[in-house]
């Protein structure tokens, strides 16, 4: 089992990857990670013995910045990153205004959001502080993600109507046929 040194070393040590936390560096963006699937495929590529990398359908970036908590904020800084880097699939969202969206209570930094996400093994991010260090959120743990479990977070498990967006995102995704060894949890 993956531990999480280990997984901060794969990361370090896979070039695309740094260039792209690199790259997301340079906005010196408040609170910011790159999360979700950057930092889960790898888990499971890893863990399946890919040798290459599953393409990701977008690299989501996320920050906390109240007082620039508009969606326009948010396309401007994408159109920066395609023009750094055109070939990556950029997503970017300010956590200071997604709760709204998410109908929950406001959050209070990008590591709460990520709390907040729909699965264990999903709410994961890896951020690079000015002095090159890799710093890994997982406010949930590492343990489902390295045990290749899909599971809800606490936000999911409760409200019907967000047990419903869990099973139909996990539908959707059908992460199973890219990671078949991965175990899918109802709810």
């Amino acid at each position: 089992m993956l531990s999480e040194e280990e997984i901060l070393c794969m990361i370090q040590e896979d070039e695309w990857m740094m260039d792209t936390l690199q790259t997301v560096r340079t906005l010196k963006l408040e609170d910011w990670w790159i999360c979700a699937g950057f930092v889960r495929s790898i888990i499971w590529d890893v863990m399946h013995q890919y040798e290459k990398r599953t393409p990701l359908p977008d690299i989501d970036v996320i920050y906390f910045d109240q007082q620039h908590a508009d969606e326009k904020t948010d396309r401007a800084l994408e159109a920066k990153l395609h023009t750094l880097k055109p070939d990556l699939p950029w997503s970017v969202k300010n956590q200071a205004r997604m709760h709204t969206r998410n109908q929950t209570p406001p959050y209070k930094s990008s590591v709460d959001a990520m709390s907040k996400f729909p699965e264990t093994a999903t709410a994961l991010g890896v951020t690079l502080t000015p002095h090159g260090k890799l710093i890994l959120a997982a406010p949930h743990g590492i343990n489902d993600a390295v045990t290749l479990q899909v599971k809800p977070t606490p936000c999911f498990q409760e409200d019907p109507k967000r047990k419903e967006i869990y099973r139909n995102r996990v539908t959707k995704k059908n992460w199973k046929k890219a990671w078949p060894k991965i175990s899918v949890y109802s709810i």
